[in-house]
């Protein structure tokens, strides 16, 4: 079989796969599954409080294991859902939720933020203009499939 990635895709995949690898192994060592720290994640970002389609939205991860995983937050008070306006819902961090995510999210952005500040603002602006270059490209092209 011919084989198609060429040096620089080979070494993209397995950058993009060691991070997933390395944000993987950061959930597990907080003791939280990889969608619960999707959730987490979003919901902290947002300032505890967040609707359901934007979570499904922004983690990319499918909706069954976001409502399984959402599931599981709830019955162990971590988060609870509201209803908004007609069938949608909002999922909020209860005080239990909050303190979980003070100890495990928190501390995960802190890393992600001291990582970025110790890079000079250029290559911060360099590395987020080519990523966001190649993730809208990737997706204009993939959706002519």
């Amino acid at each position: 079989m011919e084989r198609y990635t060429t040096e620089g895709l080979q070494r993209l995949n397995h950058l993009m796969s060691e991070t997933d690898a390395a944000y993987h192994e950061a959930a597990l060592r907080m003791g939280l599954s990889d969608s619960n720290m999707q959730i987490l994640y979003t919901l902290c970002d947002r300032g505890g409080d967040c609707p359901l389609g934007e979570i499904l939205a922004l983690s990319g991860v499918s909706k069954q294991t976001i409502n399984s995983a959402l599931r599981k937050l709830e019955e162990e008070g971590n988060v609870y859902l509201e209803g908004m306006d007609g069938r949608r819902k909002r999922v909020c961090l209860t005080e239990k939720g909050k303190e979980l995510v003070q100890g495990t999210v928190v501390r995960l952005m802190e890393i992600e933020n001291s990582i970025l500040d110790s890079w000079p603002k250029e290559h911060v602006e360099l590395y987020l203009e080519l990523t966001y270059k190649y993730l809208s490209a990737l997706r204009e092209k993939t959706r002519q499939l």
